[in-house]
């Protein structure tokens, strides 16, 4: 059962679901690099493929086209996504309402877990790590990206100017990310910028806004209309731009022998 933060972020990415794609060029970048490093890592012998936080499908179609043949189980936290996903028509794959980081299975299942741009959404990024790893068979890898803490740098510095803090969660750093994986026999984590030309605050806040990422950290409120005018004028006054740091993960499990 989602907690009230989980249920408010289903809700809120839900109703961005129409509307996405059209906002979504640092998400496809991120998607397609997933893609990319799951090819180079496994380009056959998969057969079964669990992919978490599908959003619209960015990466669920790249999947599905370099593995025509595979089982794909695509989940998200939310229905109204999942639905947009589903609507592609895609062959053989399963649709679930499922928060990643409390998957529905056990045990040794799939050769490839992949997720792009969910897992900052995560409560416990390194257990839900853990538990997804588990459910990898002999071979197989779990590959994601996720947010990195250099992401909107001077969106929260346009806060820091005003004596505010930004409601923008507080995503971890590339070491941090590398510690929760120095465990592992097999893995790595990058980062990668990705540059967004929001255009000044008001395109960042309806690029936010086009997503679905409007749900504050938690303990944190939406500021009440003058102190967002304020962090505004800031935000245009230092270039009106910002952009992602994209971190990227790959954990294989050692094959039998």
């Amino acid at each position: 059962m989602n907690g009230p933060r989980k249920q408010r972020i289903s809700d809120a990415f839900g109703a961005a679901a129409a509307h996405y794609d059209d906002h979504a060029g640092p998400q496809r970048f991120a998607a397609g690099l997933v893609a990319d490093l799951a090819q180079r890592q496994r380009p056959d012998g998969v057969a079964r493929i669990l992919e978490i936080g599908c959003g619209t499908g960015l990466l669920t179609r790249d999947v599905q086209a370099r593995w025509p043949g595979a089982g794909m189980v695509v989940t998200d936290l939310s229905p109204g996504m999942l639905e947009k996903a589903a609507s592609g028509g895609l062959v053989g794959a399963t649709f679930l309402t499922m928060d990643g980081e409390a998957p529905l299975f056990e045990g040794p299942l799939f050769d490839l877990i992949l997720s792009s741009l969910a897992f900052q959404w995560f409560d416990d990024l390194a257990g839900a790590i853990a538990r997804l790893a588990g459910l990898l068979r002999p071979g197989g890898s779990l590959i994601f990206s996720t947010m990195g803490q250099g992401s909107f740098a001077r969106w929260r510095a346009a806060h820091g100017a005003c004596g505010l803090v930004a409601g923008v969660p507080d995503y971890p750093a590339l070491d941090d990310v590398r510690a929760m994986l120095a465990g592992y026999d097999d893995a790595f984590v990058f980062d990668e910028d990705c540059p967004l030309a929001c255009g000044g605050a008001r395109g960042l806040i309806a690029h936010l806004r086009g997503i679905g990422a409007v749900v504050p950290d938690a303990g944190r409120a939406p500021l009440p209309p003058g102190a967002l005018r304020r962090v505004m004028a800031a935000f245009d006054a230092d270039g009106g731009e910002d952009g992602y740091q994209l971190l990227f993960g790959r954990v294989t499990r050692a094959e039998l022998r």
